[in-house]
């Protein structure tokens, strides 16, 4: 199985790159993980609503263009369904048992992700109502995701 976790804008801080890294080993052993990072548009300030449209247009194009045709995606957005790790590890497994050999899950810029974006996924998934930094998002989900093999496996990493 293949994960991958197309993020817009570059990772800039150690501490999360350590976390993000640490994880990426330890998931090593269950799945073929890799994390996408696209170039974000620079937001003006006072931008339009139109400026921020044309703004997540053009992301939504370099997203688009990773995401395999055959890829079940999972885009972050404030508005997904919100569910318990249990039910995560879950929704990991059963995806395999259909058949895709791809998760590709979508954390977007600043701004949000397009509305095409949003269309493509086949679920749009929320850590809840609080706003987190995109680049923290990153860790909490890589976390999330290793935790739900841990699940699967049995294991007591998960109490």
């Amino acid at each position: 199985m293949k994960v991958k976790l197309i993020c817009v804008g570059k990772l800039k801080e150690r501490y999360l790159k350590d976390g993000i890294s640490e994880y990426q080993k330890r998931l090593s052993r269950f799945c073929q993980f890799e994390m996408i990072e696209l170039t974000d548009e620079r937001t003006p300030d006072k931008a339009s609503f139109a400026d921020n449209q044309l703004i997540m247009s053009k992301e939504a194009q370099r997203i688009h263009k990773k995401i395999g045709e055959r890829d079940f995606v999972i885009a972050l957005a404030i508005e997904g369904k919100q569910f318990p790790s249990e039910t995560f590890s879950e929704l990991i497994s059963g995806v395999t048992v259909k058949g895709y050999s791809t998760i590709t899950f979508i954390i977007g810029g600043s701004l949000g992700l397009d509305s095409i974006i949003k269309k493509r996924a086949d679920m749009l998934m929320s850590f809840g109502l609080l706003t987190l930094p995109h680049q923290l998002m990153r860790l909490v989900l890589t976390e999330q995701i290793y935790r739900a093999f841990m699940i699967t496996k049995g294991s007591p990493y998960h109490k």
